[in-house]
């Protein structure tokens, strides 16, 4: 085996790499993937990098063909636009037809997909997206498939909107509190008679007494909608001290899975990044996944939580499940990775290198290797974001379909979500389901990364509406109707999830329950969570909606318009005053700056990030596209200018530095804004916003955080 030195690709200046078939690997690479994923799957360490190398030749040739030909049709509707400057809208659905951007749609079908968990299939509920190079927050993450309702009322706004208290137990708080979740038991496992305030303890008279599943020791375990609710008796606990029930606490079924994300929420530039991200996914596959701290002074170790049981009303013991059911979000087709240098000295797509390694690591779960199980079914799930309609389906449908030959394991045991946040993909939803109609499990909304693509792709139409204004705009509503009705139509419902997009404010619980409810109104089976807290909270919309009735009256509704889906939201009337213009263009910077910094000096992939008014909101790359793109649009309108830019920069670089003047280890923008390449790449983004490809933050901060990496030794 060679020893190769490679130091002129991206960020592995000084990385050895090796020889394995026809593949330069980086040495740590090659050692994790041979000491640590391939033992116990079956599969030798040659066999695979020679069926590695075997999927570059196949797929490398084909995704490059893919990208250009997003480039082309991205050329094409430029073109038409600045062929129409006076036309008031998007380039119209003939044209859109004859350039190939929009396919015919398929005749009537039903998804094939089997062996799908039911929290997949068949229960509705909350789902969390976290970075899987944090291991403190996966670990939260798996673990917060239950949660205390007590608390998320107690340490939330959620009830009044207010923020919670500090110090001490507040009393009064925790009376309210308790008050506040048996009238939710009143409403989800009501009482035959009477109301759960009153109930002083037994077996509770329920007015549907198939809710009442069993016990487990004192504690009692209620269903409703399929998902559970443990009563917790506790006579000597503070509270349940003084219950006349001694009810202690209130615990629901929350977070049924997690998207497992190696895509928008981390920084992966090099063959370290991914050989710490890839090594957290085989630790949360095999249940081995550790990550110890200290928190108050205590140091704590955290792990995955071990499944438990009930004994039912016949005396039988019954499993509980009490861990996420992980799902692993892959990287899309644009990007590559020097972890691996291809026989003509480029890269290899992080796609494809993603897929192969991240399903022989579900192989630990299929063969049983580790101390706890995530599917019973026997599935791997993908989720596969950023795809631009049903060609790229099918790529990636292939790519699967390979990937399972090469690793031995049967036809679809690889699962796709499709998520549905591109332009292309949403106006083809239908043609993109049925390319991957036989392993699909997902697919869902993003308003953000939609809405980036809808600016990019319109670029040239006329200047945009604020971004507030966006979110109101025609387009929306038929894009979040259509995700459900092309998905009821498609069969999903029992099948595979419908989901809905994040709730990007994770202090605003009040508001949140307020406004999220519309997400399994909708019929969508599930939708995002910025926390367990808040996947706790969210628990409670299923609990009051049957998203099965729901889905059934939605199926029977007409595929909400195409043309109404294709309309831009272009601003007609664009007399701002300069003060709103001014405030729209430094909330956009300042949120650029306040993830940006952080991404690219600290390598953290989603931060809760204070907006302009202090409002703290979770951003990743879906966020970052759109405000760059927002303000590209302007400029290229001739609504900002790029002095209004560098001002901005300028102004918002020494209000984020102030934000974060806790940190000890932040480096300030604004004192030195020569030498800071988050402020240089942050300015890169926006100048060359219409030329970045779809409008992609990613080549932009993987350059500037493979400077940083090396500047930083």
């Amino acid at each position: 085996m060679a020893e190769l030195d490679r130091a002129d690709v991206g960020a592995e200046k000084d990385v050895c790499y090796q020889q394995h078939a026809q593949l330069r690997v980086a040495a740590e690479l090659a050692s994790f993937v041979e000491d640590e994923v391939l033992p116990g799957t079956g599969l030798a360490p040659a066999k695979f990098w020679q069926g590695l190398a075997s999927l570059t030749d196949t797929f490398v040739p084909r995704g490059r063909d893919l990208l250009e030909k997003r480039a082309v049709l991205q050329g094409a509707i430029d073109e038409w636009h600045r062929c129409h400057p006076d036309t008031a809208s998007g380039a119209p659905v003939p044209f859109l037809r004859e350039i190939g951007y929009l396919v015919p749609e398929p005749e009537g079908f039903t998804i094939g997909t089997q062996n799908v968990d039911k929290e997949i299939a068949q229960i509705a509920g909350p789902q969390l997206v976290v970075p899987v190079l944090n291991a403190r927050f996966l670990l939260n993450a798996i673990n917060a498939r239950w949660g205390s309702l007590y608390d998320a009322f107690y340490g939330t706004d959620a009830m009044d909107g207010e923020a919670p208290p500090t110090g001490d137990y507040d009393t009064a708080r925790g009376a309210q509190v308790v008050s506040r979740a048996k009238a939710f038991l009143d409403d989800a496992v009501p009482l035959k008679s009477g109301k759960w305030a009153d109930w002083t303890g037994g077996i509770p008279p329920l007015a549907n007494p198939d809710q009442f599943l069993g016990t487990t020791g004192e504690n009692l375990i209620l269903v409703n909608n399929g998902l559970h609710i443990e009563i917790v008796i506790d006579a000597d606990h503070p509270i349940g001290r003084t219950d006349p029930a001694s009810i202690a606490d209130i615990r629901l079924e929350a977070a049924l899975s997690t998207i497992v994300d190696l895509e928008d929420s981390v920084a992966a530039v090099d063959a370290a990044d991914k050989v710490a991200a890839y090594r957290n996914w085989l630790g949360a596959m095999r249940g081995d996944l550790e990550a110890s701290f200290t928190k108050d002074g205590e140091h704590l170790t955290r792990r995955a939580k071990s499944d438990r049981t009930f004994i039912d009303m016949e005396g039988n013991a019954c499993a509980l499940r009490t861990r996420s059911l992980l799902l692993v979000r892959n990287v899309g087709h644009l990007m590559t990775t020097p972890a691996i240098i291809l026989p003509d000295e480029s890269e290899i797509p992080e796609g494809l290198l993603d897929a192969a390694i991240t399903v022989a690591i579900g192989m630990h779960d299929l063969r049983r290797l580790g101390r706890l199980q995530n599917s019973l079914a026997g599935s791997i799930y993908v989720v596969k974001p950023k795809m631009h309609g049903p060609e790229e389906c099918s790529f990636t449908n292939d790519i699967f379909n390979a990937v399972e030959e090469m690793l031995g394991l049967p036809q679809n045991t690889v699962k796709v979500g499709v998520m549905d946040e591109e332009r292309r993909t949403s106006a083809n939803l239908a043609a993109c389901i049925h390319a991957v109609r036989d392993r699909i499990f997902f697919i869902n909304t993003g308003f953000l990364d939609r809405t980036g693509d809808e600016i990019h792709t319109s670029m040239l139409a006329g200047p945009m509406l604020p971004k507030a204004e966006i979110k109101q705009a025609a387009w929306i509503t038929a894009y979040e109707d259509r995700n459900v009705q092309i998905g009821l139509a498609c069969g999903f419902a029992g099948r595979a999830q419908i989901g809905k997009g994040m709730w990007a404010a994770p202090d605003k619980m009040h508001q949140m329950l307020t406004e999220k409810a519309s997400h399994p109104a909708s019929g969508a089976s599930t939708a995002w969570v910025p926390s367990p807290t808040a996947a706790v909270l969210h628990a409670a919309h299923y609990h009051r909606c049957q998203v099965a009735e729901r889905q059934q009256e939605r199926s029977r509704e007409p595929i909400a318009s195409l043309d109404k889906l294709l309309t831009v939201p272009l601003a007609t009337d664009t007399s701002w005053s300069a003060e709103h213009i001014r405030e729209e263009l430094r909330n956009n910077v300042q949120g650029i700056l306040g993830y940006m910094v952080r991404w690219i000096d600290h390598g953290i992939g989603c931060s809760k990030v204070p907006d302009i008014h202090d409002v703290g909101l979770m951003e990743d790359r879906a966020t970052l596209r759109i405000s760059s793109q927002h303000i590209a649009n302007w400029l290229q309108h001739g609504i900002v200018t790029r002095l209004d830019i560098d001002e901005a920069l300028h102004e918002m670089a020494a209000i984020v530095d102030a934000q974060n003047a806790g940190d000890p280890s932040y480096q300030p923008m604004s004192s030195n804004p020569r030498s800071s390449i988050a402020l240089a790449a942050a300015r890169e983004l926006i100048i060359t916003g219409t030329h970045q490809p779809s409008g992609y933050t990613e080549p932009v901060l993987h350059r500037a955080r493979a400077r940083a990496k090396a500047a930083m030794g």
